[in-house]
Order: C-alpha cells, then sequence, then structure tokens
C-alpha cells in the first residue's frame, strides 16, 4: 500500500473578545450544565459560553462592555454561581470538586447506613408497628437531608417547565414517603375499609441510596479531569536563573521579562521560550515533538518552555513569557477543548422528560377515573391505584440500566488491560469510524535502538573494534551514542581505555587510543571530511538503511571505515496486525508525528497506513482532529506524550498507551496498560457489547413500565377484580431492577 502525505489544515482564525474559564458551583446533571450554557449565552455581551460538566466549569467567550459580577449575578438569580475572584482557578476548581466529591461520599455513605434497617424491617417484620414507626424516623433524614440534592434540582426542572431523572427520583420516593406517613399516622382509615396498610420507605430510601451511589461513582470519574491541566502547569519551573549585569540572580518565573538573559543548567527544566545566544546543549523536546531523541542547541536555536536541558549549560535570551509561551498556548488549547466536549444530555434524561408527565397524568387520570367509577370505596381504591401507578413506575430500573451495564464494561476492560475513566467514551467507542494514530511510542516502541550493524569484511577481530565503539560512544554526550552504549552493554562487550576524546559539533566524535591510534564515529559528513575511505558494499547498505527512515552512523580509523551502524524507533511487532484488524472494520486510520516526511512514510509503508502526516506541531494534531469532526467524523485519537494532550482533550475517544506521559493519561478517557496496539480493537468492541447492554436493559424496565402501570391504573378490575397492591407493585419494581443488574452482568462472559 502506497502511502500518501495529508493536505496540512490549520484552523481559520476566530475573532473574539475576551475569552475565560470560571468554576462553576450548583450544578448537579447534565441539564444543569445545559442551563448555565444557555444562562450565559443568551447575556448580553457574551458571544458564546461552554460548559464543561465533568470539570464543573465553563469557558466564556465576552466582551469588554460586560464585567464579570455581570455574569456571575445572572447564574445567581437561579440558583447556580461562578467563582470569579481565585488567585488561581484551576486551583480553586480542583477545590470545589474535591469538597463536592467529599459531600456526595458521605451522604451515600450514611444514606446506605440508615436504609439497611430500613429494608430489614420493610422485607421481614412489615407487620411490626413500632418497626414503622423506626423507618419514619430514619426515611427522613435519608430523603431530605442526605437526598436533598433530588428535590432541589427537581424543583430547578419544574420552575423552567422540564422534568428529569431528578423529577421522576423525587416524585416517586417523595409521594411513597408520603403515603406511607399517612398509613403509620392513620392506620384506622384503611382497616376500616377492610385494606391492610402497608408502609414503602424501604422503597424509598433504597431508591435514595442507589441514586447517590451512582452520582459518587460519576463524581470520582469526574474528579480527575483537572489534574492533567495542573501536571502540564508543573513543567514550568517557579523560579529562574538571570544574568543580570554580569551577575547570576534567582527570581520568580512571575518577574521575567523579554528581553533578559536567563541561564540553564545540566537537568534543568527551560522556564520560558527564547534564542540561545551562548553556549549549546542536548535539549529533550519530547513534550512538544514527542520525538524520543533529544535535540541539540547552539547560537541563534530556540528553546521552548517545559522542554528539559539534557547535560551542557547554556544562556538565552527571552522571547516570550507568562500567557505568550508554547506551553502556556498548550495549556489553554487543552482547557479549551475539554471545555467543547460537555456531556449532552443523557439518554435517560431524555427518556425521563418524556416519561414524567406521561406517568403523573396517567396517575392523575387513574385518580380522577376511580373517583367517579368507584362507588363505596372510591377514594381508597383512586389513592391507592394512583400511589401505585407512580411507585411501579420508579425509576430504579431506568436508573441502574446504564450505570450498572457501564460498571461491568469498564471491570472488563480492566481484565484486558484497559482502563476506562467514564461512561462517555465506552458508549461512544462503537461509532468510531476514524482513528488517529501518533508514530512515537504508539506504533513504534519509543526510544532509538541499534538495529543493524554491518562490519567490513574483511574485518578481523571484531570484538576489539566493539570494545573500542563501547568505551567511544560512552564518553559522547550525543543522545544516540546512548543506544549504542545500551546495545553493546547487552553483549557484556568490555570497555577499554582511550587517551583522548573529541566531539565535533553537528557531525560526531574522534578518539585516541594508548597506542596513538585516531579512530572516527560520526555521520557521511565526518567521513568525508577525513577521507576515509567506505567500501562500496557499505555503502550501498547505509543508502538502503536510510531510505528505511534510519539513522546510519559510521566508525572509522585514519584509512577507512571499519563498520556501519544503523540506529531506529523500532516498530513494534503487534502494530502492523492491530491497524489491519481496524481497516477490515471499515476504520479509516490515520498516522501524526513530530519527526521528518520521510520517516513518517517509511514507517507508514511498513505498518499499511496510507494516510499520514510528518513534522506536525500538538496544534497541527488537534487542528485535523477538528477537520475530520468536521467531516463528520467521529473521532478517536491515540498517543502516549504531552504532544498528545490537545489533541487527545479534542478526539471524540481519547486513548493513551500506559507506558506513556502522565498528562497524556490524566487527559486521554481510555489508558491502554499494555503498550500492544491490539488492545485498541478491543476496546471498540468492549463498547459496542456495553452499548447493547444498555439498550437490552432499558428495553426490559420500560417493559416493566408498558405492562405495569395501566396493572397498577385498574385495567384488569373489570375484568377480573384485581387490583394491584402497592407493596406488589413495589416488588415488581424491585425485580425489574434485578433483572437488568442481572443482564449487565452477563457482559463478564462475552469474549473479546
Amino acid at each position: 500500500m502506497e502511502a500518501t502525505n495529508i493536505f496540512k489544515t490549520k484552523p481559520k482564525e476566530q475573532k473574539s473578545g475576551i475569552k475565560k474559564s470560571f468554576p462553576v458551583t450548583g450544578m448537579t446533571c447534565a441539564a444543569c450544565a445545559s442551563s448555565v450554557e444557555s444562562i450565559l449565552s443568551h447575556t448580553d455581551g457574551v458571544n458564546k459560553a461552554i460548559v464543561n460538566f465533568a470539570s464543573n466549569s465553563v469557558l466564556v467567550d465576552y466582551d469588554e462592555t460586560i464585567s464579570e459580577e455581570k455574569l456571575q449575578n445572572a447564574l445567581r438569580e437561579v440558583g447556580y454561581d461562578i467563582i470569579i475572584d481565585a488567585e488561581d482557578p484551576v486551583e480553586a476548581q480542583q477545590e470545589l470538586q474535591q469538597k463536592h466529591y467529599q459531600d456526595i461520599k458521605n451522604r451515600t455513605i450514611w444514606s446506605a447506613i440508615l436504609t439497611l434497617p430500613i429494608f430489614v424491617l420493610g422485607m421481614f417484620f412489615m407487620q411490626w408497628v413500632p418497626g414503622k414507626w423506626i423507618s419514619l424516623v430514619l426515611a427522613i433524614p435519608i430523603l431530605f437531608w442526605f437526598g436533598r440534592s433530588f428535590f432541589i434540582n427537581a424543583f430547578k426542572q419544574a420552575k423552567r417547565g422540564k422534568a428529569n431523572m431528578d423529577t421522576l427520583v423525587a416524585l416517586s420516593t417523595g409521594i411513597a414517603f408520603l403515603f406511607s406517613v399517612f398509613n403509620t399516622l392513620f392506620p384506622e382509615f384503611w382497616l376500616n375499609r377492610a385494606i391492610e396498610p402497608h408502609v414503602y420507605y424501604e422503597a424509598a430510601t433504597v431508591i435514595i441510596t442507589f441514586i447517590s451511589l451512582g452520582k459518587l461513582l460519576e463524581e470520582k470519574a469526574k474528579s480527575n479531569t483537572s489534574s492533567a491541566i495542573k501536571k502540564l502547569m508543573g513543567l514550568q519551573p517557579k523560579t529562574l536563573k538571570v544574568i543580570d549585569n554580569g551577575e547570576e540572580k534567582e527570581i520568580p518565573i512571575s518577574a521575567v521579562q523579554v528581553g533578559q538573559t536567563i541561564l540553564v543548567r545540566p537537568g534543568e527544566k527551560i522556564p520560558v521560550d527564547g534564542e540561545v545566544t551562548k553556549g549549546s546543549s542536548y535539549v529533550d523536546e519530547s513534550m512538544i515533538t514527542g520525538e524520543p531523541v533529544p535535540v541539540q542547541k547552539s547560537r541563534e536555536e530556540k528553546v521552548f518552555a517545559g522542554t528539559v536541558n539534557q547535560r551542557g549549560s547554556f544562556q538565552f535570551k527571552a522571547e516570550k513569557v507568562g500567557v505568550e509561551t508554547l506551553l502556556s498556548q498548550i495549556i489553554k488549547m487543552v482547557q479549551e477543548a475539554q471545555g467543547s466536549k460537555a456531556p449532552v444530555q443523557k439518554l435517560v434524561d431524555k427518556i425521563a422528560g418524556i416519561f414524567v408527565p406521561i406517568v403523573l397524568g396517567i396517575s392523575i387520570i387513574t385518580f380522577i377515573v376511580w373517583m367517579s367509577m368507584g362507588g363505596d370505596n372510591a377514594f381508597s381504591q383512586a389513592l391507592l391505584t394512583s400511589v401505585a401507578v407512580l411507585v411501579i413506575a420508579c425509576p430504579c430500573a431506568l436508573g441502574l440500566a446504564t450505570p450498572t451495564a457501564i460498571m461491568v464494561g469498564i471491570g472488563k476492560g480492566a481484565e484486558n488491560n484497559i482502563l476506562i475513566k467514564d461512561a462517555e467514551s465506552l458508549e461512544l467507542g462503537h461509532k468510531v469510524n476514524a482513528i488517529i494514530l501518533d508514530k512515537t511510542g504508539t506504533i513504534t516502541e519509543g526510544k532509538p535502538l541499534v538495529t543493524d550493524i554491518h562490519w567490513k569484511r574483511t574485518l578481523e577481530n571484531k570484538n576489539k573494534f566493539k570494545q573500542l565503539l563501547l568505551a567511544i560512544e560512552a564518553q559522547s554526550e550525543h543522545p544516540l551514542a546512548e543506544a549504542v552504549v545500551n546495545h553493546f552493554k547487552e553483549e557484556n562487550i568490555e570497555k577499554v581505555e582511550i587517551a583522548s576524546f573529541e566531539s565535533i559539533t553537528g557531525k560526531g566524535v574522534q578518539a585516541k587510543t594508548e597506542n596513538g591510534s585516531q579512530y572516527y564515529i560520526g555521520n557521511h559528513k565526518l567521513m568525508l571530511e577525513k577521507n576515509i575511505q567506505i567500501d562500496a558494499s557499505l555503502m550501498q547498505t547505509a543508502e538502503s538503511l536510510e531510505e528505511q527512515a534510519k539513522t546510519v552512523i559510521f566508525f572509522g580509523n585514519e584509512i577507512d571505515v571499519l563498520a556501519i551502524l544503523a540506529i531506529a524507533d523500532k516498530i513494534k511487532e503487534t502494530s502492523k496486525i492491530a491497524i489491519a484488524t481496524l481497516q477490515e472494520r471499515d476504520i479509516d486510520v490515520y498516522m501524526l508525528t513530530g519527526d521528518n516526511n520521510k520517516t513518517a512514510s517509511a514507517v507508514a509503508q511498513q505498518v499499511g497506513i496510507a494516510n499520514f502526516q510528518g513534522e506536525v506541531m500538538p496544534s497541527d494534531k488537534a487542528a485535523f482532529v477538528k477537520k475530520l469532526q468536521s467531516d463528520g467524523k467521529i473521532v478517536a485519537m491515540v498517543g502516549d506524550g504531552i504532544n498528545d494532550s490537545h489533541a487527545l482533550a479534542q478526539a471524540d475517544v481519547s486513548i493513551a498507551m500506559g507506558k506513556g506521559s502522565d498528562i497524556a493519561m490524566d487527559v486521554a478517557k481510555m489508558t491502554l496498560i499494555t503498550s500492544d496496539l491490539q488492545s485498541i480493537p478491543k476496546a471498540l468492541a468492549l463498547s459496542k457489547k456495553t452499548v447493547l447492554g444498555i439498550r437490552q436493559n432499558l428495553f426490559w424496565a420500560f417493559i416493566y413500565n408498558i405492562i405495569g402501570i395501566p396493572i397498577a391504573a385498574g385495567v384488569l378490575y373489570p375484568i377480573n377484580g384485581f387490583l394491584l397492591d402497592p407493596m406488589i407493585a413495589g416488588a415488581a419494581m424491585a425485580f425489574s431492577s434485578v433483572s437488568v443488574v442481572a443482564n449487565s452482568l452477563r457482559l463478564k462472559r462475552i469474549k473479546l
């Protein structure tokens, strides 16, 4: 298959006002996120507002005519708020999330503790009168303190004329509780009519506890979203050393100014963007390019904030500081990309929006019909049937349909070395029709290795020359020298002593042995410069290796070349198989890399990828994701480096390689523990099976409601005199939940 270079697209520049991210308080569900977005978007002076429910933040694009206080007041009027005076918004947001998570955790634990005795009393001591009073006392804090968020949110929805899952929870638990209180306080009302006064405290409290547990699991996944931004910020040092009138001074990063001369020592992070003015070194720029080999920097070369200096010291002039640095731009882009993916209203919430009014309507109609046609016991029968309708339509099965399947799916993924952070990526995975792969560390191993050594045919005592190679390369600072040293160490080659060593910038090194013999290691240019002869067959081999995008190093003495070594980032054995599997499933596969086009082309051809692009910056990767999304594709991005973080945040489904950077793993919604790309087709297959399980669960939840609600309303009464007792309705509701959980557990047995 012939590989073709992808046309490079740049995002169009959009003119806008001030763009700022604010932490949001008061959001409890995806519907709240939609409300916050809608309110701010319709506020005068706001161009656009994008809510990220996962991180409880809103990115607002507004002009100078509106103040932050006005944005805050617009939300306060409807029960939400934004934090506008925080010194560090990311820190404030993280503290807010942690506090919210702890609050939900405490509420869930206490709900579970108090629900247990109510459940035992309701199931096994239902006729014991003191048990009803004990249940009443325990149920009050569960519903109206630990479960208060359901009632508050239902009220907010009602004010806007809407209904969601919280509405159904609040109505069913609230009415079941009030009905039970009436039966506890006035049991004679029913006893006088020869009807047993049942209570439903356990049904109400179990629902609150179950749904709270689901919210806790959701919040746990959300609480880690800002850690990627925090780690990106940690790449920039807090202080730096400037040269002022020949003296070295340490100043905070916030005090640095454009034009100042900055000193960087070995092992230090480069604090801001600039240009080298004195000295030289090798700099690890993998956070920008993704490439593992450090880049040589000398006078007039550009350096970037967050990259790491290796062995040498140098001075550079600051050109971009603060929010202007490339690192700050990457942080900003990751924040915006995460924010642009606020989850849409959940499927169950959409269903509940229709389902709740219908159930309420049926309950009211049931009451009216029985009042008009019920005869002597019209009121009691009207009340029982209308409550039975609300109890049997309880949202427990609906509420469990998605989270139980997701939990089992996530567990199944973990068994197969796939860690899944959130439900959204698992739900979207089966729709993926375009996948973008980073090259280094994803398709390839991610570290330079010696792949070939070819010696001069007539050479004798190769072991002696291996010892020389090891001794010379051990003293070199060049990053590729490390690959040679590691290779010979694995062969247990012993190092010999050399008399002198000298680095030849940009070409290689020269060394002299104790007996005065001169040796050279370097590129082709160095061999030509020193008039060292190269055997025709070795030269032909070198050219062939370079066509495979391998770096060729020549080793020679003063007369001729003794050996050539090829160094490359080795392609993983399973990459080609995994890519072929994805293509068989009609998924378009693309490769993007910061490496040169020649290397990109060679790797693409070897693994069977038709579309590739080399020499890309982090923003180019994200722009390409956006381009595919604008073409209607559901895009998965697979990467392992900091340079992939923006594209990972932008993609519909983001997958990080487990041996990659912490930041890539924090941004990505899926992490492959293994470096085997064959886990990707498995992850997408798992998504398909899980979504099928969710749909089956929703089907069973609705079947119970479709059959149960008419029976609860008394549709069988004219035929055989049967009226569904609310207690049986509660049991039917519980059975529907059991069937949903049992169906979810079937996912454990699937093969990927």
